[in-house]
Formats: C-alpha cells, structure tokens, sequence
C-alpha cells in the first residue's frame, strides 16, 4: 500500500512539473503595434550586443521556460509573450541576436 502511494504521489508531481513547463514556455506572438506587446525586442547583428540570444524552432515542444528558445504562434492567446519588434534600441526591453544553434540559446550574461 505505501508503495502505491508513493508511485502515485510520484505521477501527480511529474504532471504537475510538465503541466507548468508548457504553460511557461516561451511562445511568442508578434505584434503589429508596440501597444499591444508584454516586450518589445530589438535585433542586434553582433551577439556581444544582445541580452538575450534566441533560436527560433518549429515545435512548441522545444521551447522551454526562459531558455531563448522561441516557438512562434498565430494565435495571441496561445503565446506567453507578446512582441512587438522596434528599429531603436533605446526603445528596447529586450535585445536579441538570433542564433542557428540551439546550444547557443540563452540569457547573455556579459
């Protein structure tokens, strides 16, 4: 019987931890005005420059909490941020360099 609690106790918390993953992905919705964005990115061409180093993938399985890992949605209900791309730096919340490697993803701590 305490085996059985155990094993059950076991699978409500590895639910519990994948569940959260996904709703913290990050899946990212372009927005058509900056008003309407949670952040607003500038792209960088040099890596030094950026904040944060994204690859962008085509499953949303891959994208994972704060990872710089981007799965793009059409649909701004199914994203966790709203971006809105800006040609001015100072207007920037966040920098970006995207990346083709997945290895290279992540918060630039320069």
């Amino acid at each position: 019987m305490k085996n059985l609690i155990l094993v059950f106790a076991f699978l409500v918390a590895a639910l519990c931890l994948f569940s959260t993953n996904e709703a913290n992905s990050q899946v990212v919705y372009i927005t058509k005005y900056k008003s309407d964005a949670n952040k607003v990115i500038y792209v960088t061409k040099y890596k030094s420059d950026a904040n944060l180093i994204v690859y962008e993938t085509k499953y949303k399985s891959e994208a994972t909490p704060m990872s710089g890992i981007w799965f793009y949605t059409q649909y701004k209900s199914d994203a966790d941020w709203q971006i809105y791309f800006t040609e001015y730096k100072s207007d920037a919340d966040i920098v970006v360099y995207f990346t083709q490697y997945r290895s290279d993803a992540g918060w630039n701590n320069n």
